[in-house]
């Protein structure tokens, strides 16, 4: 995941709707469950190759390509596990989060049934080396809009305001590797 994150942070706008395939684009852009998905993609892929066997199936992969309402239930159904509003705190999150909010979003955000109305989504990464966590995501109502990348703490203290019961959500899209290898996240180097 970070090597995705060191190759196209601040070389990639954001533009609603756009998923993976606008990496492709020129000028690229992507939106921001397209961005997870890719992340977390490429994160359980090298889990698999990290641990030798199959801990997320190609099912378990292409279920994260979605939109965030529908992948933060996706994963909280996988885990069994979710986080929510004042729960969502440096010292509680899983090493690798991801974490939805409901920040509104105007008509598009009707395109699809939205059970919490989640509308944004982002992904705690760790730093090789040190293991610092940062949040990755791509933003388009904020200044820089595009990819950016800001330690966790950081992100965690400008989205105060959205980490409230009924507007954010935290799960742990690798618990399954921490249940079958006994292994608490994928090592930093994902």
């Amino acid at each position: 995941m970070w090597i995705l994150v060191d190759q196209y942070t601040g070389q990639v706008g954001y533009k609603g709707g756009v998923k993976a395939n606008g990496l492709n684009a020129d000028p690229p852009v992507i939106d921001c469950s397209g961005w997870v998905a890719l992340l977390l993609s490429a994160g359980m892929k090298a889990a698999n190759r990290t641990v030798g066997a199959e801990l997320f199936s190609s099912f378990d992969i292409a279920a994260v390509d979605t939109w965030s309402d529908r992948m933060i239930g996706r994963l909280e159904q996988r885990s069994g596990c979710v986080s929510e509003g004042d729960r969502i705190r440096l010292d509680l999150l899983p090493q690798y989060a991801t974490i939805g909010l409901r920040q509104g979003g105007g008509a598009w955000a009707n395109n699809h049934p939205r059970p919490r109305g989640i509308t944004h989504i982002v992904q705690v990464i760790r730093r090789p080396g040190d293991g610092m966590p940062f949040v990755s995501e791509a933003q388009g109502w904020s200044a820089p809009c595009g990819l950016r990348l800001m330690p966790l703490a950081n992100w965690l203290d400008v989205t105060r305001d959205y980490l409230r019961r009924g507007d954010a959500w935290a799960v742990d899209p690798f618990a399954e590797r921490s249940r079958r290898t006994g292994q608490a996240a994928p090592p930093a180097r994902i």
